[in-house]
Parts: structure tokens; C-alpha cells; sequence
């Protein structure tokens, strides 16, 4: 038999991706579904971002106020 080697990709796990969002940024948002806690779940750019106060469907705006590696929890403005 034949030891056939495709080409396996190397992927530096250690290297820390950046969220897509920082402390204090605005965006405009819908709520897509809602969490364990009750919080709405809206993305940017994929990122989860968590947002208290919101039910599924509604489209708001947002400041981020904590952003952790895998997701952020923003505020209602207004």
C-alpha cells in the first residue's frame, strides 16, 4: 500500500485572534437568538455579542462595552 500525505495545513493555535470589535464602539444590530441567561445574541462579523434587554428580531443600537477572546456584551444606546 501506498502512504499517501495530503496537504495538511498548519495552524498556529497559539496565535491569539483579535475580536472584531473594541470598548466603545457603535453598531446597529439584530438580535438573532437569545441566550441561557436571557441575553440577546447578535453578530459582527461572527462575532457573538451579547445584548441585555432585546428579544429575537429586534434591530438596535449598541455600545460595546466589554470585549473578552470569543465574544463581547453590549448596551442598548438611547
Amino acid at each position: 500500500m501506498e502512504d499517501r500525505k495530503f496537504g495538511k495545513r498548519k495552524i498556529d493555535r497559539r496565535a491569539p485572534k483579535l475580536p472584531p470589535v473594541k470598548v466603545g464602539e457603535r453598531y446597529k444590530v439584530k438580535i438573532e437568538a437569545l441566550g441561557k441567561g436571557g441575553d440577546g445574541i447578535a453578530r459582527i462579523k461572527g462575532f457573538v455579542v451579547f445584548v441585555p434587554n432585546t428579544k429575537v428580531g429586534d434591530e438596535v443600537e449598541i455600545v460595546i462595552n466589554s470585549v473578552k477572546q470569543k465574544f463581547a456584551f453590549g448596551e442598548l444606546i438611547g
